[in-house]
């Protein structure tokens, strides 16, 4: 009877130690993938923001350009100078928001910064929804014939804008500290 009882005791022994290795390996397995989801949202955001950065002036002047037009009555418009070099958006880089949602390891990242990716990557498709529709709206219209339209983009892009550039701002160093950089 005892030697039925320590073989019992030796195989759950070895089943549990088995158990706790298995377990130490995925939860190894879990932290590596967040900290590369993280490395991966840091990259994009760093590219995101430069983006961002790059055309908000432009914007800004463009649609205090519209806004004068507009303002203009019919007779001082034609004096009232609009350059559009071009709607400028910008296209956001989205593949590690894309696979951490593939892979589940937005779960593994701390829930405050998750929650902050959630709403910049929410604001980055609104910005491009809205660009979408300009767009296509320039393919009905010629823009000279929608600086209504322009302006409204634009009266919502450069609101957008610093709002992304400071929710980036927020977040970066957080994502650094949880990095350890």
């Amino acid at each position: 009877m005892l030697k039925f009882t320590m073989e019992v005791v030796f195989i759950s022994l070895g089943v549990f130690l088995a158990l706790m290795a298995d377990q130490w390996r995925e939860d190894r397995k879990t932290r590596a993938l967040a900290e590369a989801s993280l490395r991966g949202f840091r990259a994009e955001i760093l590219a995101n923001r430069e983006k961002v950065t790059s055309v908000k002036d432009y914007h800004l002047a463009l649609l205090g350009s519209l806004r004068e037009y507009l303002a203009a009555d019919a007779a001082t418009r034609p004096r009232v100078a609009v350059r559009v070099q071009g709607i400028q958006p910008v296209f956001f880089e989205q593949t590690a928001w894309d696979l951490a949602m593939g892979t589940q390891s937005l779960a593994q990242i701390d829930q405050d910064i998750a929650t902050s990716l959630s709403r910049i990557y929410g604001l980055q498709r609104t910005y491009l929804d809205q660009t979408r529709g300009i767009l296509q709206a320039m393919y009905l219209r010629p823009l000279s014939e929608n600086y209504n339209g322009l302006a409204a983009y634009y009266g919502d892009v450069v609101l957008w804008e610093p709002a992304l550039i400071r929710m980036y701002d927020e977040v970066l160093p957080r994502i650094d500290r949880t990095l350890g950089n």
